[in-house]
């Protein structure tokens, strides 16, 4: 390992593994640093087909087809009531093979990004905890890491990428991480085999579900193996504060509210142990400086919802990695320049995060919505798929404002 690098990217998950492939590609040199020395479980299994051509850029399409991974054509919602709504299927409004995407086992999904970085040219480093991120004055220098053989060092870089996810260690240090008040939420989590799956290409689709209360929800998603991914979300003061019994029992107390998912649970086999995770969203109040850049989690967190975490991190790192190649080229590695794409980033995250406020409105349902309002289904289909920065999806939000609450874009 060298002493100094044109890039170092710390953390090897979806968005830094782009941001180093595609500056490795341009011939830099790109140094990352992946913590974990084995890929660790993670949820955020479903990906929105606009990951497609980043996919395509990344090289990653060959991989991701030989995959056992089971293809995802469409989303489905159910209401408190049960019955759910007609499938989104993606390709309705973009009939090309980009309109169908995968749903992935995100340790196995993060390791191919891992080592499709290093095919490409970066050189990865597992086993290597980051302490801080160096500054001279407001410029970021490199990092200060321990590694696998527990030596400490200093690497310098000319520009540094956090891609830490929630620990966003560059946010945290100069204090620019900000919670999103009103979308406090936790979640619990598990794996079953011997679940129901729906018939054809409906098989791989993720389903949303309402408890019949709507104090809560379920995502249901299908992976590999039979095995099947399933998690009830809901407000931290609900889901876990003031209940009595442990997750195991509050999970087995959400099941029973939420009839479909009785249904396709009936029979089935829990093969892991629940897990709790508190899904607070955030952002940093900017994602770029001297020197740094913030890509994926590290810069900000959307609630789960609509599967588009995997989306926004290869999206951010791809957007990331263009800035900062154009950077190191013109010798301009400042904060305009490497944030450069933030004004078109946060319009597309601004669409997921203000739809995410109408699903969590007791009255609101899509179903209701779009017979009011049926000219808005393909914006309402372009967000589901990713493709974020379509005229249509703009459209949604003043019919939208009609029928529930719909928060100003993020100041």
């Amino acid at each position: 390992m060298k002493d100094r690098y044109d890039v170092i990217v710390v953390g090897g998950g979806p968005a830094g593994s782009t941001t180093a492939t595609i500056v490795a590609q341009q011939g830099h040199s790109v140094l990352l640093l992946e913590r974990d020395a084995s890929s660790p479980f993670q949820v955020g299994e479903s990906l929105m087909p606009g990951t497609y051509w980043t996919f395509k850029r990344l090289g990653m399409l060959e991989r991701l087809a030989a995959s056992s991974f089971p293809r995802k054509h469409s989303v489905q919602f159910f209401g408190a009531s049960g019955r759910g709504s007609a499938p989104f299927y993606f390709q309705e409004f973009e009939p090309h093979e980009s309109a169908v995407t995968w749903q992935v086992v995100r340790s196995e999904f993060d390791r191919m990004m891992m080592e499709n970085a290093r095919d490409h040219g970066a050189e990865v480093v597992e086993g290597a905890a980051v302490r801080e991120v160096l500054f001279d004055g407001e410029r970021a220098i490199g990092v200060r890491a321990r590694f696998a053989d527990g030596v400490q060092r200093d690497v310098h870089s000319t520009v540094t990428v956090d891609a830490t996810g929630p620990s966003a260690l560059i946010a945290r240090r100069l204090g620019i991480k900000r919670l999103e008040p009103k979308l406090k939420k936790a979640s619990i989590f598990t794996h079953f085999t011997g679940a129901s799956r729906d018939a054809g290409i409906d098989e791989g689709a993720t389903l949303i579900l309402h408890t019949r209360d709507k104090q809560s929800w379920f995502w249901y998603i299908p992976l590999p193996d039979d095995q099947v991914s399933v998690g009830v979300v809901g407000a931290l003061e609900y889901l876990l504060r003031g209940r009595d019994g442990d997750a195991e029992e509050i999970f087995a107390q959400e099941v029973a509210r939420c009839e479909p998912i009785q249904q396709r649970l009936a029979g089935a086999k829990q093969v892991m142990p629940v897990q709790v995770t508190q899904d607070f969203s955030y952002r940093a109040d900017r994602m770029a400086g001297d020197g740094w850049v913030l890509v994926g989690d590290a810069f900000g967190f959307v609630d789960p919802i609509y599967s588009s975490g995997v989306y926004l991190a290869l999206v951010s790192g791809e957007m990331a990695a263009d800035a900062i190649v154009e950077g190191l080229v013109n010798d301009d590695t400042s904060a305009a320049q490497l944030g450069k794409f933030e004004t078109k980033y946060l319009r597309g995250m601004e669409a997921v995060r203000r739809l995410v406020y109408a699903f969590y409105e007791n009255e609101f349902s899509f179903s209701k919505f779009l017979t009011r309002h049926p000219e808005c289904r393909r914006g309402i289909v372009d967000i589901l798929s990713g493709n974020l920065q379509s005229e249509a999806v703009q459209q949604v939000f003043e019919p939208l404002s009609e029928m529930c609450e719909v928060p100003p874009q993020y100041a």
